[in-house]
């Protein structure tokens, strides 16, 4: 079994990396972390750049931790393809990051993490990026 991690390069993202490298330490399993592409997106800031990858595979790497990227596309539904790849890889654990939004982003824009909380058939750990402090 492995951990899986969603990942874009934001403060959520990075807090739900270092919470996956963690999990993955402690439960000596492997890392499986994946940036999803929205296919036909000309530009899309949820893609890692080389740079963001080779940094946090360096931080599972001095955890000693085993760690696998995937970059798969996704067409509308990323949270079906987290859920997806989760099964696929049968992981013991699911480690998203939660961003807050507004009532109405949620129900205009729906809300990737409260499906994956809501449908995934194995356990979640829901990470928020700690507080800047001004």
């Amino acid at each position: 079994m492995s951990i899986l991690v969603g990942y874009v390069p934001t403060p959520v993202g990075e807090a739900a990396v270092q919470a996956a490298i963690d999990e993955a330490r402690l439960r000596r399993e492997p890392l499986l972390i994946v940036n999803s592409v929205r296919e036909g997106a000309l530009a899309d800031r949820t893609v890692a750049s080389e740079e963001d990858l080779r940094r946090i595979t360096a931080d599972a790497d001095s955890a000693g931790v085993a760690h696998t990227v995937l970059q798969p596309s996704h067409r509308d539904d990323l949270a079906q393809e987290i859920l997806d790849l989760a099964r696929e890889h049968d992981v013991s654990r699911i480690v998203i990051g939660l961003r807050q939004r507004s009532q109405v982003g949620k129900f205009i824009m729906g809300s990737h993490a409260q499906r994956i909380l809501l449908q995934a058939d194995r356990p979640v750990l829901a990470v928020k990026a700690a507080e800047s402090s001004f």
